[in-house]
């Protein structure tokens, strides 16, 4: 990599505010150079393979059709945040349709060589005035903060930081969406055990039949089908974390077991009567209320405490509104490669309605709107409308498909089921005439659960 200066060896002490990248630069690129140091800029250049990850406000680069090729790579570079970028293209590529529709989409301006030096400077500090404009705090790493800046979210974060270091279990409560087991993740990360494995096991997704060899393992022959050793999640969890989502859907019978098992620290795989020590912490999550569960005869009391030693309780979106901007700018950012176009902004009237908007499905239901406006704007600003929290024009020239009329129906059915049955996800499964496996395949599809 080459970083040139020349302007600040020239004048001691001169510290330059606007940082460029030229990336792949031709040699009309490097005549710019001079100029641009002139004119106050800090200029680093380099190849597309050794882009430094951060430090820049605008990015050059010289795009090739060859770029297009393999244009996975060249798209996260274009979609980090707090860059803007400008292409400078042969005319000739221009005409390509595909080419011209990429650049149209990933960069905020382009110049056809060879270079109209004016033109090139006021591009590029439009470019800096764009940036420094959207420039905002680097989104708080997920796995050890949770994203927000309510005061809720900030105690939540003290909490999980005073828990975190202990091995006790851990009872994390809150409804479907709230982000129970990102906290657990959060409690993981930031614990000794960081270093180990985090096993997830959703307790209502699992057949019953199979639940015990899933959780506890099984010998060789232990049953019909049974043809090798199997290593349940318990035993994979060894040495780190094991999070019991929907611990409420666990049947009675595999609650004494596990009560066994956190009492005295060993399993016994299915078709064997050798224990095995396991060192393993538990954290488990529950939407429903566990206490009316153990009047109901459904849940052990007994597993209750044990489980409920120390406790996280996570709130409702529409109860921490002010989260709801910063979310809905890293979920843009973070599904951007995967829907494959540049991170959007919101529009005014989308952000305010994702502010008014009551969030039944809280944080999973605001990742799944704007998971779908990144989809669906055709424009450089994802609107209301885009999240489907405002009607469309009524001019709009397109419909959706078929098959989108169909996830509609079947997540609007799913929102009844769960809203006449909240918890009990056996007779929501029922009600729709499913079973309590598919439904709960059905949830994590339509990001419900």
């Amino acid at each position: 990599m080459e970083n040139t200066q020349g302007l600040a060896q020239l004048i001691p002490g001169l510290k330059y505010s606007r940082r460029l990248l030229l990336v792949d630069p031709c040699q009309e690129c490097r005549t710019l150079i001079p100029r641009m140091e002139a004119s106050g800029w800090s200029i680093t250049t380099c190849e597309l393979a050794e882009v430094p990850a951060q430090g820049f406000d605008v990015g050059l680069i010289r795009l090739h059709d060859a770029h297009l090729k393999r244009a996975e790579p060249l798209k996260a570079l274009l979609g980090r945040a707090g860059t803007e970028w400008l292409a400078a293209v042969r005319p000739e590529s221009m005409q390509c349709p595909s080419f011209s529709n990429f650049v149209g989409e990933w960069f905020f301006d382009y110049h056809t060589l060879p270079f109209e030096p004016e033109r090139v400077c006021v591009a590029l500090g439009r470019a800096y005035g764009m940036a420094r404009l959207r420039k905002r705090p680097t989104p708080i790493n997920a796995g050890y903060q949770i994203i927000g800046d309510s005061k809720l979210t900030r105690q939540l974060n003290g909490l999980i930081g005073k828990l975190a270091p202990t091995d006790s279990p851990v009872l994390i409560r809150g409804d479907s969406g709230t982000g129970k087991e990102l906290v657990a993740r959060a409690l993981h990360w930031r614990s000794r055990r960081a270093s180990g494995p985090f096993v997830p096991v959703n307790c209502g997704a699992i057949a019953e039949h199979l639940i015990q060899s899933e959780m506890f393992g099984h010998e060789k022959g232990a049953f019909t089908g049974a043809h090798q050793r199997k290593i349940g999640r318990i035993e994979q969890a060894n040495g780190g974390t094991l999070f019991l989502d929907e611990i409420g859907d666990l049947p009675l019978e595999l609650q004494a077991n596990l009560l066994r098992f956190l009492q005295e620290k060993q399993i016994e795989r299915v078709g064997s009567s050798k224990p095995i020590n396991v060192d393993v912490r538990v954290l488990a999550a529950t939407h429903i209320d566990l206490e009316q569960a153990i009047e109901q005869g459904r849940f052990r009391e007994d597993l209750y405490y044990r489980l409920n030693v120390l406790q996280v309780q996570t709130a409702r979106l529409n109860e921490r509104r002010e989260d709801i901007p910063p979310l809905a700018h890293h979920f843009a950012e973070l599904y951007a490669i995967e829907v494959g176009r540049r991170p959007r902004r919101f529009s005014e009237d989308a952000m305010q309605a994702m502010i008014d908007y009551d969030w039944p499905g809280n944080v999973r239901e605001l990742a799944n709107r704007v998971r779908r406006g990144m989809a669906l704007a055709e424009g450089r600003l994802i609107q209301a409308f885009d999240l489907g929290l405002e009607q469309a024009p009524s001019h709009r020239s397109r419909i959706d498909t078929l098959n989108d009329y169909i996830l509609r129906a079947e997540a609007h059915a799913l929102s009844d089921a769960l809203s006449l049955f909240p918890n009990n996800a056996s007779r929501a499964a029922a009600a729709l005439g499913v079973s309590r496996p598919t439904f709960y395949r059905l949830l994590h599809k339509h990001h419900l659960r």
